[in-house]
């Protein structure tokens, strides 16, 4: 009989066996939609410390966000417990859920030194997220090197994420690969570099407003993949311009795609973020409950 103590050894490597992928099909129903903000909406504020992370919790609860995806850029040096605990006891008293935390990565990365310190950092960043209750964390795939191929950065892409995720698993948290340009830059691409890592603890964080063209049918694409969806204002278009997205009609594709989970909004645009973000979070809210169930 195992006991206790050999259960909890053996959880990490029972994270990728078939009977525990199961968990990860989706119960029959209908599309199960949830608004959410990401920090970097408040960037400037932030950054200028005329708001902080609490506050945004206090912004969700005002908006009826449901969610909130912690851009990570301006948590103290190291996330200290002292600076995390306090901001999950904060969201949970008030029933918000700190479901993602958004990191700066690279994963185009040789072998060598400098791809074994990215993975360094990534698993940190997979504790603070474990320790917060968050269960994803969004990474971007990085550029090609100069005197690289597409294809070598995306080999390389897939060799630094696979422990990356492994270790993720370990700890129970999703990484989603944003679509941010680079390497990342077309769905096909980051189709294929998901698939080549092959775990069920690595998906798409969809983000609505960066692909540069074919801006529709590549977001369609990219659904079955998507473990998390940051929403834009606006999105870019061929001629280097960028145009306001249709809201509606990319919710009605995500709810048709059967994606479940949260749409963080993410807002770029010029007018304030403290006047423009409740506003867009109620709209979004509003659009999010005409499809999904409640």
């Amino acid at each position: 009989m195992m006991n206790r103590r050999d259960l909890l050894c053996s959880l990490p490597a029972l994270a990728t066996t078939p009977l525990l992928r199961a968990a990860d099909e989706q119960v029959p129903g209908k599309a199960r939609l949830r608004n959410a903000i990401c920090a970097y909406s408040y960037r400037e504020e932030l950054k200028s410390q005329s708001m902080s992370y609490s506050d945004l919790v206090r912004v969700a609860v005002e908006t009826g966000a449901e969610g909130l995806d912690l851009t990570v850029y301006w948590f103290p040096p190291g996330a200290p417990d002292s600076f995390l605990f306090p901001l999950k006891r904060l969201a949970f008293k008030n029933a918000v859920e700190i479901y993602s935390i958004s990191i700066r990565t690279d994963m185009c990365r040789p072998p060598g030194a400098v791809r074994d310190k990215e993975i360094t950092e990534v698993h940190k960043w997979v504790d603070a997220a474990a320790k917060l209750g968050a269960g994803h964390i969004r990474v971007f795939g990085g550029t090609v090197p100069k005197g690289s191929t597409e294809d070598e950065a995306a080999q390389w892409a897939v060799e630094t994420l696979k422990p990356c995720v492994e270790y993720a698993g370990s700890r129970g948290v999703i990484l989603g690969l944003e679509n941010h340009g680079g390497i990342t830059e077309r769905a096909e691409r980051i189709i294929q570099i998901v698939k080549e890592v092959g775990s069920p603890w690595l998906g798409i964080n969809l983000d609505t407003g960066n692909f540069n063209r074919n801006v529709l049918p590549q977001i369609e694409m990219s659904i079955p993949y998507a473990v998390n969806v940051q929403v834009k204002v606006e999105q870019r278009l061929e001629d280097g311009t960028r145009g306001p997205q249709d809201w509606d009609r990319i919710v009605q594709m995500l709810a048709k795609g059967n994606y479940r989970g949260y749409l963080a909004l993410e807002y770029e645009a010029r007018e304030s973020a403290v006047s423009a973000v409740p506003r867009l979070t109620r709209r979004l809210g509003e659009i999010i409950r005409k499809y999904s169930q409640v």
